[in-house]
C-alpha cells in the first residue's frame, strides 16, 4: 500500500510537469522560463534520483528519472533557444 501511494503521488506530480514541458517543446519560447530556477530545479531532481537509487525506492526513482529527463529537456532548450537576439 505504501508503494501504491508512492507511485500515485509521483505519477500525479509527474504529469503536472507534463503541460509546461510539452508547451516548451512545442513553441521553443522560454522567455518566461528563468534559467537559475531551472539549473536549480535540474539539480534537485537529480539529486532526488540519487537519493531514490540509495534508498531502492521504485517510486522515487521512476517519477524523478521521467522529471529529471522534462527538466533536463527544457533547461538545454533554455540555454539554446533563450539568448537574446543580438543588436548589430
Amino acid at each position: 500500500m505504501t508503494d501504491l501511494i508512492g507511485y500515485l503521488a509521483a505519477g500525479l506530480t509527474t504529469l503536472s510537469f507534463l503541460p509546461q514541458a510539452l508547451h516548451t517543446f512545442r513553441t521553443r519560447d522560454v522567455s518566461g522560463i528563468s534559467l537559475g530556477m531551472y539549473a536549480l530545479f535540474t539539480t534537485g531532481v537529480a539529486l532526488w534520483v540519487a537519493y531514490g537509487a540509495l534508498m531502492a525506492s521504485g517510486p522515487l526513482l521512476a517519477a524523478n528519472i521521467v522529471t529529471l529527463s522534462l527538466a533536463l529537456a527544457i533547461l538545454v532548450m533554455k540555454l539554446r533557444y533563450g539568448r537574446a537576439p543580438r543588436k548589430d
